[in-house]
């Protein structure tokens, strides 16, 4: 009897781990665009602070996905919900991340001199590309586990999440932190790297579905 409802509770607890970054994340999106409001008075947090607390907030948000999935496997718990919420949780982070990196002007990489239509290319550029691979990869997905085809993660695609989460956590530290021409350097790097890993992984998708 103790046995099946200690089973029952941990049956939630990935749900509920689910839920928690999703609020966490509608937080997380929150401070980025707070954190490029002018500042108005001495009651108004710093910038750096409050993208500290973003930077921070990001780190505990991936840290339950880990748990998340770790759990569902632990103890063989798994759920509609969980099936169909956990991975999109993780597609609003990203895609909230880059979307309000765009909106609020982020990354600015001043040492390059980029004009601004180029930077707004970049800015919005990314975060259209990561969008659009992300609903063409699940549109695909959709279609072949419901004609019963395995559609599992590829390398380029467990490649493509690892630097599109490195990729947050570049540009919040480096709008906090950082303004040296490195940083400038490494994140524009990071962003190519990325931007490739996520349209390799949508190439390699597309390809799965045609055979």
């Amino acid at each position: 009897m103790t046995g099946n409802r200690n089973k029952s509770i941990m049956k939630h607890i990935p749900n509920a781990l689910t839920v928690g970054r999703l609020v966490l994340t509608v937080i997380l999106l929150g401070l980025l665009i707070y954190a490029d409001r002018p500042k108005h008075g001495q009651a108004q947090l710093d910038r750096a602070t409050l993208l500290l607390g973003a930077f921070i907030l990001f780190i505990v948000t991936g840290l339950t996905d880990i748990v998340d999935g770790y759990l569902a496997r632990k103890f063989e718990v798994t759920s509609k919900f969980g099936r169909t919420m956990d991975p999109l949780a993780d597609k609003f982070l990203v895609c909230g991340a880059y979307f309000c990196f765009a909106w609020v002007g982020q990354p600015l990489l001043k040492c390059f001199g980029f004009e601004e239509l180029t930077l707004h290319i970049i800015q919005w550029g990314t975060a259209i590309i990561i969008l659009a691979r992300e609903v063409i990869v699940q549109t695909l997905r959709h279609i072949a586990e419901n004609r019963g085809v395995q559609f599992g993660a590829t390398w380029s695609g467990k490649l493509k999440m690892f630097l599109q989460s490195f990729g947050i956590g570049t540009v919040i530290f480096g709008w906090a932190f950082v303004e040296r021409p490195w940083g400038d350097w490494f994140t524009i790097i990071t962003y190519a790297l990325m931007v490739f890993a996520t349209v390799l992984s949508g190439i390699q998708s597309l390809t799965r579905r045609i055979k």
